[in-house]
């Protein structure tokens, strides 16, 4: 299926000529005055040139060190498209390296940067939601992005923005979720991850599923999943093509299944048979999620009974080349065969 892919190429109209650099220790503080030049062709050309020498790492801790995170904090609020497009870029850059993290937080870049995300050019929203989910890979980031209350505006932005958008997005909820969930839930994301469990998009179905397992920690998360009917898709996605959605909706299942109410919603939707199928998948991931939520399902009377039948597919995991999946298997075996 055909896709729409933002462009990262500047307008035509724009004059993509970099400003020159000046020699040694004279280039950073020079591209930092003239990112802040009240001419519009200077600051554009101090950015394509910043987006380039930014690359090497060993340029980051210096541009620090003149100001540069305050000069492309100051430009997320210029009129000019293409400065807002490449100061976000560079921002991304940034984000991607320790040092430049902390400048994120020390200069309360967060807030102004998330304003972004309603900017008319589509380039500017995907570089601005790219620098936050590289901010979030890094627990201090994630805790700014909470604290800034952005987990609501996220939510909302996962229905309405292109899909290459929604993937970040969806990895910047999957890094704040590891915190904070209750407000994701007030803000009704199990309803929307849920919705997104059957887009078009593997990608975007993996990312989905394993953003419920994330949401299904808590019990209020297992309970709102199994109000919104949650569990009826995750069981379809257990016979998707792609292995990274078979693994993440059996995560997800698993997750859910902890509670009584989830066990039985699963056994309903025929979770077992499709899980069974799943002991033998090519992939370790899948196969180790798969037995997993076996093992949860089957602390249930009826779960138990069903899944007697399948021991010996469950027992031939014994011998397993992943470790894991041998230990995941000796405890499903324990459960399933369990007797009062």
């Amino acid at each position: 299926m055909a896709t729409t892919r933002i462009s990262a190429r500047v307008p035509p109209n724009i004059d993509p000529t970099k400003a020159p650099l000046a020699y040694g220790d004279r280039a950073l503080p020079k591209l930092n005055r003239e990112l802040n030049d009240k001419e519009l062709i200077t600051r554009q050309r101090a950015l394509m040139t910043l987006c380039d020498y930014l690359h090497d790492p060993e340029h980051i801790a210096e541009a620090l060190r003149v100001g540069v995170a305050e000069s492309l904090k100051n430009l997320l609020t210029d009129q000019d498209g293409t400065v807002r497009h490449k100061a976000t870029e560079v921002l991304y850059i940034i984000a991607g390296h320790n040092i430049g993290r902390d400048a994120f937080l020390e200069h309360s870049i967060i807030i102004p940067l998330s304003r972004l995300f309603n900017d008319d050019l589509d380039i500017v929203r995907r570089n601005a939601h790219m620098a936050i989910e590289m901010l979030c890979r890094f627990t201090p980031g994630a805790e700014g992005v909470v604290e800034a209350s952005l987990i609501p505006t996220l939510v909302d932005k996962l229905k309405v923005e292109l899909d290459e958008i929604k993937e970040y997005i969806l990895d910047t909820l999957h890094f704040c979720l590891v915190l904070e969930q209750i407000q994701a839930l007030i803000a009704g994301a199990m309803e929307v991850f849920t919705e997104l469990l059957i887009h078009d998009l593997p990608v975007i179905r993996a990312k989905a599923a394993r953003d419920v397992m994330d949401l299904s920690i808590p019990l209020d998360g297992k309970n709102k999943a199994c109000e919104v009917n949650t569990l009826p898709p995750l069981v379809t996605l257990l016979g998707d093509s792609n292995p990274e959605v078979r693994s993440k909706a059996a995560g997800a299942i698993m997750a859910i299944t902890i509670t009584t109410q989830g066990k039985y919603k699963a056994i309903e939707a025929m979770a077992i048979p499709k899980l069974v199928n799943l002991v033998n998948d090519k992939s370790s991931e899948v196969r180790l999620n798969a037995i997993k939520a076996i093992t949860t399902l089957s602390e249930a009377p009826e779960g138990r009974k069903a899944l007697l039948e399948n021991v010996s597919t469950i027992e031939k995991r014994l011998q397993d080349d992943s470790g894991a999946v041998v230990k995941a298997a000796e405890i499903a075996v324990k459960v399933i065969t369990w007797k009062p």
